[in-house]
């Protein structure tokens, strides 16, 4: 999940390595490790791995950062190229002795129900992958967010900055999930402006993960808009969304990133200064407050852990200083949410 520039070698990246002893008990049905245990976590990416300014390395900056602070391990897997390996990472992990093991992506959700129960010892946590009915596994968390609030206020943000009311929606892979941005986007954008004129388009169909992973498809689909007549356009299709910025470069608009602040996480000042905000989704938080918890002995498991606009789950990036004249108006839809005045939606009609 990204541009050419920004891969990096390697499919698996070893941090703060403290020992070759796999770590002792603490598994899922007892809560969670102890302050006596070696804390060993392990990572497993979703499609493109560590190194696409956006989802994958918010994972990681949680996961570092909860490791770093208790001393611990972190080992970290990718996907191979068509995604087929998905189970052998998780039975990687949990063989070699870590744990938890964290599973980033909805992609990984009929393999973490096959791979769960196998390691009744091993504590798993899911990003994006719900298992508030326990069919996962009892040892198993969901860490869910409510995307579609953070995409309603990219929404109104757009529809507030657009001067040509004409907006764009770039999604990565046709799914539920990513449905969600699209849904809580346009219905931000309408509450603005009714009449708003909003492309939407997805670089590859339901079941075709590829659209995560496709800077120059992304920027195709992009400027595909602009040249239509749309100002600015937000991307859910992590690192395809490099060519979304890139596209809009170069037609001299505006783009709004997704998951991370991608205006802090992008390296070429001509992309930086076209993403006017990004809507954030704490994945970092999350990850690394589920750690936190693992070491405390507090996990649950067979539950859901959702992070919403009240919580400050999801959100709008402020870098940059382009929405600083709207951010008024944002706050009062935002707080609207919160009081449950706006429901927003999370498919499309």
């Amino acid at each position: 999940m990204k541009a050419a520039a920004l891969l990096l070698a390697g499919s698996m990246a070893l941090a703060a390595c403290a020992s070759d002893e796999p770590a002792a008990g603490g598994g899922g049905g007892e809560g969670g490790g102890t302050a006596t245990e070696e804390l060993r976590v392990g990572l497993a990416y979703d499609t493109g791995g560590r190194g696409d300014r956006s989802f994958n390395d918010s994972a990681y900056a949680g996961a570092s950062a909860a490791v770093e602070a208790l001393d611990g391990e972190l080992q970290e897997l990718s996907p191979n190229d068509d995604a087929s390996n998905r189970a052998e990472l998780l039975t990687q992990l949990a063989e070699q002795g870590f744990n938890p093991v964290i599973a980033v992506g909805f992609n990984y959700d009929d393999v973490i129900a096959e791979v769960a129960p196998q390691f009744p010892d091993t504590t798993f946590a899911q990003v994006d992958g719900s298992n508030e009915d326990g069919a996962k596994g009892d040892n198993v968390t969901g860490l869910v967010f409510a995307e579609e609030q953070g995409s309603f206020l990219a929404g109104v943000a757009a529809a507030l900055k657009s001067e040509s009311a004409h907006i764009g929606f770039v999604g990565g892979v046709e799914s539920p999930l990513i449905e969600k941005f699209e849904a809580g986007f346009v219905a931000g954008a309408q509450a603005v402006n009714p009449q708003i004129v909003i492309d939407r388009q997805y670089i590859s169909p339901a079941g075709d993960f590829s659209g995560f992973n496709d800077p120059a498809r992304g920027q195709i689909v992009a400027q595909g808009m602009y040249d239509a007549g749309a100002d600015i356009v937000y991307h859910a299709a992590g690192g395809s969304g490099i060519g979304v910025f890139q596209a809009a470069a170069s037609a001299g608009k505006r783009a709004i990133g997704v998951d991370s602040d991608q205006y802090q996480t992008v390296d070429d000042p001509a992309l930086q200064a076209v993403i006017m905000t990004s809507m954030l989704k704490r994945v970092d938080n999350a990850v690394e407050a589920f750690i936190n918890e693992f070491s405390e002995g507090t996990v649950e498991g067979a539950a859901d852990v959702r992070y919403d606009l009240e919580g400050e789950g999801v959100g709008l990036s402020t870098s940059g200083g382009y929405i600083d004249d709207i951010q008024q108006d944002i706050d009062g839809y935002a707080q609207q949410i919160i009081d449950g005045t706006i429901t927003v939606p999370t498919t499309i009609e």
